[in-house]
């Protein structure tokens, strides 16, 4: 597995598998109208070509696993305050799960935002219900701080977030 910067080209890809992962991960959570309305606002093409091209402190850029060509995962993440860095996005091919991509890129990017943004606590919102985020997170020394309003959510959305952190 290769793990590597997104790139232009991978812009319809990495739209893909986005779209099939929030599908797969949220369908027993959420509306279809809801969901269908967040796949709209962050998971355009639009918008990802854009998250691909910047790369600043608060958004490192989306980061992908690719095996045999294809791209099987994808992490994205910036910082959020001095040494506090966040995951913003991170989901696998729904189809490979379980096959430790997941694993393996959250070790790279966690080395990424230590090395390269100093960063010693990371932090991700994870869905509150999502069972397949939740235990993976705490298997992996991830500990619940508190419950918020998922970002981009209104409080009629019913959106709520669990926010974990970690020392890394």
């Amino acid at each position: 597995m290769l793990i590597r910067k997104a790139e232009l080209k991978d812009t319809e890809e990495i739209a893909s598998l986005l779209i099939r992962a929030q599908w797969f991960t949220y369908k027993e959570l959420y509306s279809e109208p809801y969901i269908q309305q967040l796949i709209d606002k962050y998971y355009n093409m639009q918008r990802i070509r854009e998250e691909i091209k910047e790369v600043s402190d608060s958004w490192h850029g989306y980061y992908v696993a690719v095996e045999k060509g294809k791209i099987t995962g994808i992490i994205g993440g910036g910082l959020v305050s001095e040494r506090v860095g966040e995951i913003y996005v991170f989901y696998i091919d729904p189809e490979m799960r379980g096959g430790g991509i997941g694993t393996r890129l959250l070790e790279f990017y966690s080395k990424l935002q230590k090395h390269r943004y100093d960063v010693v606590e990371q932090r991700v919102s994870v869905a509150k219900g999502n069972q397949f985020g939740i235990p993976f997170y705490e298997a992996r020394g991830f500990i619940f701080k508190e419950e918020q309003i998922a970002y981009g959510a209104d409080e009629e959305d019913e959106d709520l977030s669990l926010l974990y952190s970690r020392i890394i």
